[in-house]
């Protein structure tokens, strides 16, 4: 099948490309690495406490969601994309509580290290996810 779009009546996808579909693949890993490298810099940079906890584990999530999107096919791929997208959601949705309400007593300002950073990162893998799932969900229907 083709990944060109088809006409019919509106214009709509037939197929994803696998080499489409692995660059997409491989920019979610790449903004979950990042994500979770920034929080590993931060807990080696001296964040400590709750916040360190939490970071390290975001850290592993990271990296375990990026091995998943890298080996897994078929459904599982689909569960691994949409389980990152979640997180990497979560994730933003923390920050953004942190700096406005707080979390867990956790008060944030955009002024801290890395703040800024990993709001545009995650706001920027948020989307690439997004792609990334109706990309896969794409693939499994022309499949």
């Amino acid at each position: 099948m083709s990944s060109q779009p088809r006409a019919t009546g509106s214009l709509r996808w037939v197929g994803v490309s696998h080499r489409t579909l692995m660059v997409w693949r491989l920019l979610s890993v790449i903004m979950l690495l990042v994500m979770g490298g920034i929080h590993l810099y931060l807990v080696f940079d001296g964040v400590g406490g709750l916040p360190g906890k939490l970071f390290v584990l975001n850290a592993v999530g990271a990296l375990v969601l990026a091995i998943a999107i890298i080996v897994l096919r078929g459904r599982l791929l689909l569960l691994a994309t949409v389980l990152s997208l979640l997180f990497m959601v979560g994730t933003l949705l923390a920050l953004v509580l942190a700096l406005t309400v707080g979390l867990f007593g956790i008060h944030e300002v955009l002024s801290f290290k890395l703040v800024p950073t990993t709001l545009v990162v995650e706001s920027i893998g948020t989307i690439i996810l997004a792609v990334t799932v109706a990309l896969v969900l794409q693939a499994r229907r022309s499949s």
